[in-house]
């Protein structure tokens, strides 16, 4: 099994970390060579000035199993070792230890080599870990202490003995995550703010992608150093040429590449040889063209990493940081909007000018932007991490083409959007289920909802993205869904009430206000004060049209002022829907009714979404994620029944049955009455086509039962035995590209799956989610006693999708789990049928040790 895997440190740089193999033999004698003495001796307890050949032959050979061991590299040299070893035969303890090169101590490797350690041990059947650490070695044990585990110490003989259970707790997974987002946004804080960027690929000519950055860095007043790196040339742009960015005698901190993709690979080298922290390969002719590409992508991404370089791209538009101490321009576009409070990440290189150009007609001022381009590296979630604590940034806006780790997008955007809107521009499609009868998915409207439910403003257009980006970004956000509106046209008033009651908003009594066309400035002011004062109005629709022949041309100057005054002093958010241009800074304006309301109505759910509480992941009892992770191993026949067991979900028993014979032996086994029904997938819940036959009470209508599916269905049936009835529902879970795993819910029936009668949620599900859940679907009703009927039993099914969500959260292998159907009653359900497909080499991104 590979276990390898390129991590980030907690300064942001990067290394691999992969198994040790016996290889590694003189790399190991050269590290230890390189330990200080004290070093050693908190390792070994001794001096040890040298490895024996003995020692050293058994550190590199294990058998990664009960003995596995992992190093970790900067460039070629070997930094760190670590590894543990199996306390005995079949023993579920084993002893851990590592060590880290002085030089690199003190940036949380010895976290990550403890986090690849315990998940490599638990694979192996290992399930606590010990250690034995001198109480001098106060940063080994602050490593134990402040990972998460529940650490047992006892002192003896000069030595701290610590044990401690292995399993990811939810401090454990609080603490990994913590350091994710910290060395994550500081390696992005690094490619943001240099001190030094050097340039590959700028022609002395000033022709050319690469003397265009070099240009709009120069001309956009950078405020580090600009080090144009060219083989023949002395000067370039008018600045100092070097041959190598490592004869300028200090560090780059920024490598901007812009050569043909054959002299990518030496440019990286350059770069690495003068410590640069960062890529942004301009560059094209990689994983977009072809198989050939993105193996060269690949290669590149390996050279980057091994030099501890972060890389934006390949084949991406560049990076800006508009702060006035930094003042980088590392794109393509000419010329940025102007300085402010939101972030920017687009996904497309060629389409990012156009988005920059259409922020600077908007008048949105940018903190920082980001066009990953083929994103091998950096990616969105790179970026929300940053943004979270970044002070200059309020509002963050996404243009995402595809997800690259959909899972921990959620996880991000459900925190950061508690702090700052995010408002992203993304495709909902997806690929189709992959069995027959299997559920598709979220559809479009479903996925809006689950951005929404996380906290994201989903927009369907470039425009859209816009429209919300710059309400977000220059007024506050509403305290309700109650709309007054204020304006000099019936006409356009109308058309925004009916906007608003379409957008989801309330029309607030006694609204519209319609001035008139002959209204002046003091009237029209008058009206705008009373609605910003009044208490039924949350929020501030502003339709304005030109003055009537004959007004003086400037009056429309004094209608924006007047809108200005109230727009500065309230505390109400105002769009204005206006057919003049000239309108206050400020006030979102938009050219038409619909388009000014469809904005306020997003960035109202938005403020509607922060006022709900943050829903809790409950502890469930009765789980045991290690028994579903063997039956994963094992997979076989009744590899669903198993997983669910394992998460305390019982399914009612079945056998499948081929003759008249073995249907009766089986009724006679579960004891009569029993059920029958076509064994075929997608089959066996279809009552309306005949499928399935209930209470059988007799062996003899068993027999006759069993003829008449073999002869419509198939000689394959299942036998049942009879539970009591209930609404038949149906749980599931498919893959998403946005979300990742994604749990739906609905009513059973023809009906609900012909309109797509589905919620679906992101897992894994809190309290909230599965109460939304069961509350959604538009045939919820039956389920809370309709037309008389008795309530079903509300906290079995909502445990049970509590179940379901946390089952396919922790094991990324399951690639759909339906449940179907699910009778719920009003003592409890049961569950009829379950189907699972498992993929054994999916690894989810987002869990396990951490990992770029």
């Amino acid at each position: 099994m590979d276990r390898s895997a390129n991590v980030l440190l907690s300064d942001g740089t990067t290394v691999h970390l992969r198994q040790i193999h016996p290889d590694d033999a003189p790399a190991i004698v050269a590290m230890h060579s390189r330990f200080s003495e004290r070093t050693r001796y908190l390792r070994y307890f001794s001096p040890y000035p040298r490895i024996p050949d003995r020692d050293l032959r058994r550190f590199v050979t294990v058998d990664h199993r009960d003995r596995e061991a992992f190093v970790v590299l900067s460039g070629v040299d070997i930094i760190a070792v670590g590894r543990y070893d199996r306390l005995g035969p079949e023993a579920i303890e084993a002893e851990v230890a590592f060590v880290v090169e002085d030089a690199y101590q003190g940036r949380g490797i010895g976290s990550v080599l403890l986090e690849h350690l315990a998940e490599a041990a638990r694979q192996e059947g290992i399930t606590r870990f010990v250690a034995e650490v001198l109480p001098a070695n106060a940063k080994m044990l602050r490593v134990f202490a402040d990972f998460g585990y529940q650490v047992t110490r006892q002192y003896a003989d000069g030595v701290v003995h610590l044990t401690f259970p292995i399993a990811p707790t939810e401090q454990s997974l609080e603490v990994q995550r913590d350091r994710e987002h910290r060395t994550e946004a500081r390696s992005i804080a690094r490619l943001l703010n240099p001190r030094a960027v050097a340039v590959y690929g700028a022609s002395s000519s000033g022709q050319g992608v690469g003397a265009a950055v070099l240009g709009h860095l120069r001309d956009g007043g950078f405020t580090g150093e600009i080090v144009p790196v060219h083989p023949q040339a002395d000067r370039v742009g008018g600045l100092p040429a070097y041959r190598s960015a490592g004869d300028v005698g200090f560090d780059i901190d920024l490598a901007v590449v812009a050569v043909p993709t054959e002299a990518v690979a030496d440019a990286v080298a350059d770069a690495g040889s003068a410590n640069a922290h960062g890529l942004v390969v301009i560059s094209s002719g990689f994983a977009e063209s072809g198989p050939a590409g993105a193996l060269a992508q690949a290669a590149l991404l390996r050279q980057a990493h091994a030099a501890g370089m972060r890389v934006v791209g390949p084949n991406c538009l560049g990076i800006a940081n508009t702060d006035e101490r930094v003042r980088l321009n590392a794109t393509l576009a000419p010329a940025l909007p102007g300085a402010g409070r939101v972030g920017f990440f687009s996904q497309s290189g060629t389409f990012g000018v156009a988005l920059l150009a259409e922020a600077d007609r908007r008048g949105l001022g940018l903190s920082s932007f980001v066009s990953a381009g083929n994103r091998a590296d950096v990616s969105g979630n790179d970026l929300l991490q940053y943004w979270q604590d970044d002070p200059g940034t309020d509002v963050i806006m996404l243009y995402l083409e595809s997800f690259g780790n959909p899972h921990k997008f959620a996880r991000l955007a459900r925190r950061i959007s508690r702090t700052k809107p995010v408002v992203a521009l993304a495709s909902p499609a997806r690929e189709p289920g992959p069995e027959p009868g299997s559920a598709v998915g979220p559809d479009a409207k479903a996925v809006t909802e689950l951005f929404a439910r996380s906290g994201v403003i989903r927009v369907d257009t470039v425009a859209e993205l816009f429209d919300a980006g710059v309400l977000l970004a220059n007024q506050p956000l509403p305290a309700g869904r109650r709309v007054g509106i204020v304006g000099n046209s019936s006409a356009l008033s109308r058309l925004a009430a009916t906007a608003c009651r379409a957008g989801g908003l309330t029309v607030a009594e006694g609204h519209p206000l319609d001035v008139g066309s002959e209204a002046g400035v003091p009237v029209f002011a008058a009206a705008l004060d009373a609605a910003m004062a009044d208490d039924g109005v949350d929020a501030l629709v502003v339709v304005f049209a030109p003055p009537l022949p004959g007004r003086a041309v400037d009056e429309d100057v004094d209608f924006a002022s007047a809108l200005a005054g109230v727009a500065l002093t309230g505390d109400k958010p105002i769009v204005a829907a206006s057919l003049v241009d000239r309108l206050p800074a400020g006030v979102p304006a938009y050219p038409s009714v619909e388009e000014a309301v469809r904005a306020l109505a997003r960035v109202a759910g938005y403020a509607d979404w922060l006022r709900r509480p943050p829903g809790q992941l409950p502890e469930l009892s009765n789980m045991d994620p290690a028994v579903a992770r063997r039956a994963l191993a094992e997979d076989g026949p009744g590899l669903a029944e198993r997983l669910l067991r394992a998460y305390g979900v019982p399914v009612v028993p079945s056998t499948r049955a081929g003759s008249a014979a073995e249907a009766v032996a089986a009724a006679r086994q579960w004891g009569l009455p029993v059920a029958l029904k076509a064994a075929r997938e997608g089959l066996r819940h279809r009552l309306d086509l005949g499928a399935v036959r209930l209470e059988l009470a007799t062996e003899a209508a068993v027999r006759r039962a069993y003829d008449e599916l073999a002869g419509l269905f198939g000689t394959d049936v299942l036998v049942q035995p009879m539970v009591a009835p209930g609404v038949a529902c149906v749980v599931e879970m498919v893959e998403d590209p946005a979300f990742g795993s994604v749990v739906g819910f609905g009513l059973g029936g023809v009906a609900s799956e012909l309109l797509g009668d589905r919620a679906w949620r992101a897992a894994p599900l809190t309290d909230r989610d599965a109460a939304g859940l069961i509350d959604e679907p538009r045939a919820a009703p039956l389920l809370h006693g309709y037309r008389g009927a008795e309530a079903v039993d509300r906290a079995a099914l909502t445990d049970l999708l509590l179940r379901v969500g946390r089952l396919v959260d922790e094991h990324p292998q399951v690639r759909t789990l339906t449940l179907n159907p699910v009778l719920v009653r009003p003592g409890g359900l049961s569950v009829l049928h379950a189907s699972v497909r498992v993929d054994a080499a999916a690894i989810r991104p987002d869990t396990g040790p951490r990992r770029l």
